[in-house]
């Protein structure tokens, strides 16, 4: 019997043995791996996109990729970003990596096309100087349930690509009337005029 079990032993320490390298080799391949993986999708050249889209009762705003609707964010007065934190998680920022811009198409025009530092961490891409967001209430293209809305302390508006605010129609206001009616603040209807 002593000697079945020596022939047990010595092979499981040997399998152990392997795997033990086994399993460090992998990690440092796995590891080698994911680096060039990050650093090809962090370009984000080919995954962030800009584009337009016409919205029924609003007209042609700025999109993303996916053909969700981006919107502007009237506290942060086309300079910095201002939605973070909770707001963000309704609000999500449109992110990009640092140095880098965005695929543009559809009339977007790449000169008012940049980003900002997030408060929050990373860059978010900006257009005319403002940030841009996505809604979470929108989860397909072609819908604007944020065009209006009042909400995380300011007005929340889609954008042209003249890189104006555009603040009438909606189909989150009723009716789909101006977005106006929410209360405006008291700001200008011309884009960079707020």
């Amino acid at each position: 019997m002593r000697r079945s079990s020596a022939f047990l032993i010595v092979p499981l320490a040997l399998l152990a043995g392997a795997c033990g390298s086994s399993s460090s080799s992998t990690s440092t391949k796995s590891t080698a791996a994911a680096v060039p993986t990050t650093s090809t999708t962090t370009p984000a050249t080919a995954t962030v996109a800009l584009t337009t889209r016409t919205l029924p009762g609003v007209g042609a705003v700025l999109v993303n990729g996916q053909g969700r609707t981006l919107y502007v964010f009237v506290p942060d007065h086309a300079k910095k970003v201002t939605c973070v934190g909770g707001c963000a998680s309704v609000w999500p920022p449109l992110a990009i990596s640092s140095g880098q811009k965005p695929a543009v198409s559809g009339g977007v025009q790449a000169s008012l096309v940049s980003s900002d530092p997030n408060p929050s961490g990373g860059n978010v891409v900006t257009y005319g100087g403002w940030p841009l967001y996505l809604y979470v209430a929108d989860p397909t293209a072609g819908t604007d349930h944020g065009q209006g809305v009042n909400s995380s302390g300011g007005l929340w508006y889609v954008i042209g690509a003249s890189g104006k605010v555009v603040k009438s129609g909606s189909s989150a206001v009723a009716g789909g009337g101006s977005s106006t009616t929410t209360g405006g603040g008291g700001y200008s209807s011309g884009g960079s005029g707020y």
